[in-house]
């Protein structure tokens, strides 16, 4: 969000640190049930890092005290560092990166729009293609990501990237808008879901019996939900709706927290409803996260794994919550 023009087009972003008009307990994060029990009383919403053209992706590296996030239209992966807040460019060009996650190696595992590809950066610094393809046909441009114990990596493929120049290429989708799973051990790539309209943010439950995944397909006219499945041997069941009261807005990127609670970004429609909103594993609303800006994507981190950082349009933001991931 910018603030008033001086004259001659010089533009005032936000401040960072606390936002306006903090006072301890923040009335920015709001309980619905008392089973919202993650909040922490003396802490207050961030911001840490603005002037994004729009802020994906988020990964933290508790290695390296960092997060990473994607500024999509402007082909870049920033990093934060968590010790002093200096903020620098990771990797320019990106390809457009989307969604990024960590494997079990520490590793980078990202997905690119442009080059419509998901990549692992090596420890050298080396970039590996892991898959680009699916039965010899280009993926449409992947857009979420995650990697379960085992090593797989799950990824959804609706194709926002090749809809347009601002974050990817025009181009012509050649699959079908899939849910994938890429063995990593075999190579062998398949499709667990195929009946998305926009598959987009998917996380498991923390003992990974169960995969949420978006469909934000409201943008091509379609629905604005997450649906739950059941995971056995690298196969999904059930599929039903989790949560779909998110009209006329939507969610787009999620995770879940220690206790199982699932929490998604929230934007697009009344800007009263921007920021996080957080479920019960059985569905119910408990919480929210009002920020001043649509929020996309989110993830846990911080020294503890106590933190919400969320990428919201334009900037990045961060809580402390009394919960892990």
């Amino acid at each position: 969000m910018l603030r008033d023009r001086e004259p001659f087009g010089k533009i005032h972003l936000p401040p960072l640190g606390p936002l306006p008009a903090t006072r301890y307990p923040d009335a920015r994060i709001e309980s619905l049930d008392p089973r919202f029990t993650a909040r922490q009383g003396n802490a207050a919403i961030e911001r840490i890092a603005t002037g994004f053209h729009w802020a994906e992706g988020p990964v933290y590296f508790p290695d390296g005290g960092y997060l990473l996030w994607s500024d999509i239209p402007n082909n870049r992966i920033l990093r934060w560092l968590e010790d002093d807040g200096h903020v620098s460019v990771f990797r320019a060009p990106s390809n457009h990166t989307n969604g990024n996650t960590r494997d079990r190696q520490g590793r980078l595992i990202s997905c690119e729009h442009d080059s419509r590809r998901v990549t692992r950066t090596e420890v050298d610094g080396r970039i590996s293609v892991l898959v680009d393809s699916y039965q010899n046909k280009p993926l449409n441009a992947p857009n979420d990501i995650v990697v379960a114990s085992d090593g797989a990596i799950w990824f959804t493929d609706p194709g926002y990237g090749i809809d347009g120049p601002y974050e990817g290429h025009m181009a012509a989708a050649e699959l079908p808008r899939n849910v994938y799973r890429l063995d990593c051990h075999s190579g062998i790539l398949n499709v667990v879901a195929d009946d998305f309209v926009r598959p987009n943010g998917l996380a498991f439950s923390p003992d990974e019996t169960r995969l949420y995944i978006v469909d934000s397909g409201i943008s091509h006219g379609g629905p604005a939900h997450i649906r739950v499945f059941d995971v056995q041997d690298g196969k999904l069941s059930g599929g039903g709706i989790f949560a779909d009261d998110f009209k006329p807005g939507l969610t787009d990127g999620l995770r879940t927290d220690a206790a199982g609670n699932v929490w998604c970004s929230m934007g697009w429609g009344n800007p009263e409803e921007d920021g996080v909103r957080c479920y019960t594993p059985e569905g119910h609303l408990i919480g929210k996260v009002h920020l001043p800006e649509t929020c996309a994507n989110l993830c846990f981190g911080g020294k503890k794994g106590n933190r919400l950082f969320m990428t919201a349009s334009t900037s990045v933001y961060a809580l402390y919550l009394n919960i892990t991931a």
